[in-house]
């Protein structure tokens, strides 16, 4: 509602509908370099289930990973109409794919619990989320189930883009008060997170 604030949230601006604030390329591009210099190898088949105009999805397939992307609302690209949550595709289970996406915030744990469900032993899911998402009470017990094994942390604001939009009105870049992290589970972890900063 506007002119009402949740934590990190402009007390000026509605929320996007579907919660469409696409993440810049630039916050995968330095994911990935870190990933390389800490020698964490990705699948080559990647998943990204959220994909809204390809943003992530082309800085992977550039990068030579065999992309699959789908969203529940098609936005020109990838495949539109797949509800990940409820009826994940490719509607099989121990998938071997990674799965990396910046979910719709307020179901980021549903996608978390659907990619986990699903995915085969070893395999990622990679989500991009506030930082304030390690706090709540349901969220303690999923980080018991499902405790991440990386959290990279940014060490400079990182500015999702609304509507997939990369200027405001103005024509300026988005600016944003949230501090923002990449979130890495691997299916079968069952220990302490590992915290490291780009």
């Amino acid at each position: 509602m506007k002119g009402t604030s949740l934590v990190g949230t402009s007390l000026t601006r509605e929320r996007i509908e579907d919660d469409f604030y696409a993440t810049e390329p630039k916050s995968l591009e330095l994911l990935l370099d870190r990933l390389e210099e800490d020698g964490i190898k990705l699948h080559n088949k990647i998943w990204e289930c959220a994909c809204g105009q390809g943003h992530l999805s082309k800085i992977l397939e550039n990068k030579g990973y065999k992309v699959l992307s789908t969203d529940l609302v098609y936005r020109g690209y990838g495949k539109g109409g797949i509800d990940f949550i409820e009826q994940p595709y490719p509607y099989k289970m121990n998938l071997e794919r990674d799965i990396l996406t910046n979910p719709p915030y307020k179901y980021a744990q549903e996608f978390i619990e659907s990619a986990m469900h699903h995915i085969a032993n070893g395999y990622y899911c990679i989500l991009f989320l506030k930082i304030q998402f390690l706090e709540g009470k349901a969220r303690k017990e999923m980080f018991k189930k499902y405790p991440p094994k990386y959290i990279y942390v940014f060490s400079e604001r990182q500015n999702p883009m609304r509507n997939g939009q990369p200027l405001d009105e103005k024509g300026k870049k988005w600016s944003s008060t949230m501090c923002f992290a990449w979130f890495i589970w691997q299916k079968g972890f069952n220990s302490e997170p590992i915290i490291r900063w780009i």
